[in-house]
């Protein structure tokens, strides 16, 4: 089973050193190569995806992504900047369906900003289209606007665009995976104002009368960004489009106490998928090994599941994460009084041990 690693920018490298060193204790026949992507890679080759990277990842059954960008990079143009790296992986390996689980576990509770009694036993898993909508419309750029309210002045536009395959790919996705669940998909999108909305409803509905096992409701985004933080745990299985799915998917993540515990799986047609933690590379702490390695060392997990068939290991690894959570050991970012502090790699260390 070949594995491409690419640990990318900032603290990038620790989170995914960590969740590594989890992969190699579970006697399993995988072949891990490394390569440079992101900021990292622009440095070394001009360009944050080389071929090279490109064509490990191609060629191997999942790829583990750390995390790309900085501050430093911001005035590069935008086709060399380090975020065009995970743009091009998800274009080139078809990475459509992107899963982003919001768990709250038991021993975390206390880390949310919400009342306990709103998140207590949370268990989401969000599903967000990955390769149409806004970031990949066509055309886009800046202009001189020659009509409107201000004709004359500098313009800049991007293109909402989604086709019915497209739609209907990530629909059967996401009915899918409700049938492994309590059932209820809720699909988000804004269809009083946007066509691109009124069609995605739309495909949602007839692709919803395949499954009369699950029920299926519909939400406005701007209800259902209120919606998850006034009564979550409404949701099961919440079905969007990219840009809806981009913000959703990280206002859940603080529902369960810090982005720093969610896992992400990025899936093609074949199972390939690409696996990242849901946060970026948070180059002001990159160094200082305080950064949370379990929202990487959970989506190795996913990579065993979804990719690899390798169920009973990634309930292991779970088991693990739970076991070390309930002996009291956070990072900086879930701490609290009366739990012990540790760093990166002594997390990491503690998940190790935890599945000796």
């Amino acid at each position: 089973m070949k594995i491409a690693v690419l640990p990318g920018d900032g603290i990038g490298t620790e989170i995914v050193a960590e969740a590594i060193k989890v992969l190699q204790v579970l006697d399993l026949p995988l072949e891990m190569e490394s390569a440079l992507v992101g900021g990292a890679a622009y440095e070394a080759h001009g360009h944050p995806l080389p071929e090279s990277t490109l064509k490990l990842a191609m060629d191997s059954d999942a790829v583990l992504f750390g995390a790309v960008g900085d501050w430093k990079y911001d005035k590069l143009d935008r086709p060399l900047r380090p975020e065009q790296a995970i743009l091009g992986l998800r274009k080139n390996m078809g990475l459509f369906a992107n899963f982003r689980p919001a768990i709250c576990y038991a021993q975390l509770v206390d880390a949310s900003s919400l009342k306990p009694e709103l998140i207590a036993g949370l268990d989401i898993l969000i599903i967000r289209e990955l390769t149409g909508d806004i970031y990949f419309g066509q055309p886009r750029g800046r202009r001189i606007a020659t009509d409107g309210h201000f004709p004359g002045a500098e313009e800049a536009f991007d293109t909402m665009r989604y086709s019915r395959p497209e739609i209907e790919r990530i629909a059967h996705v996401a009915f899918q995976a409700a049938q492994k669940r309590s059932k209820r998909v809720t699909s988000v999108d804004k269809n009083n104002v946007l066509e691109t909305s009124q069609l995605w409803k739309d495909v949602l509905v007839e692709i919803g009368q395949q499954y009369t096992d699950v029920a299926l409701d519909h939400m406005l985004v701007d209800n259902a960004a209120m919606q998850l933080v006034k009564a979550p745990k409404k949701f099961d299985v919440l079905v969007t489009g990219n840009m809806f799915g981009d913000i959703l998917s990280d206002e859940a993540s603080m529902l369960t106490g810090s982005i720093g515990m969610l896992p992400s799986a990025s899936l093609n047609s074949k199972g390939q998928g690409l696996y990242e933690p849901s946060h970026g590379s948070a180059p002001d702490i990159a160094g200082k090994g305080i950064a949370n390695p379990l929202a990487t060392i959970l989506s190795a997990a996913m990579m065993l599941r979804f990719s690899l068939n390798q169920e009973a290991a990634a309930q292991r690894i779970e088991a693990a994460v739970q076991k070390v959570l309930q002996q009291g050991l956070r990072t900086a970012d879930i701490y609290s009084e009366g739990t012990t502090k540790v760093s990166t790699v002594e997390m990491g260390d503690a998940v190790v041990k935890a599945l000796i």
